[in-house]
């Protein structure tokens, strides 16, 4: 019973993997966007550093938020990007 179980749910995902419905399809590339986006909090440090506190991060996060909605949107926007490109090519150089 319990073989015919995961051999039906191993079915089942395989089928949802090659859905390609449109709503499929996009629930897919949304769950991976923000798969991807969970990641980066983890790359920088922030689940650790804040002891995974998700009000710190999401304190954290509304402060950026800020500041991109701010005067100095064009400067914060180029320093935060200029320091992940160069986090980025560090991790890469690291990995070889």
């Amino acid at each position: 019973m319990r073989r015919t179980t995961i051999l039906r749910n191993r079915l089942q995902a395989a089928r949802a993997r090659h859905d390609t419905r449109e709503w499929a399809v996009k629930r897919r590339e949304r769950v991976r966007h923000l798969i991807e986006l969970g990641g980066l909090v983890v790359k920088a440090g922030l689940v650790e550093l804040t002891d995974d506190d998700r009000a710190v991060l999401f304190g954290a996060f509304l402060n950026a938020a800020d500041m991109a909605r701010g005067d100095e949107r064009g400067h914060a926007l180029a320093l935060w990007r200029r320091r992940g490109r160069r986090a980025f090519e560090a991790d890469a150089q690291d990995r070889t």
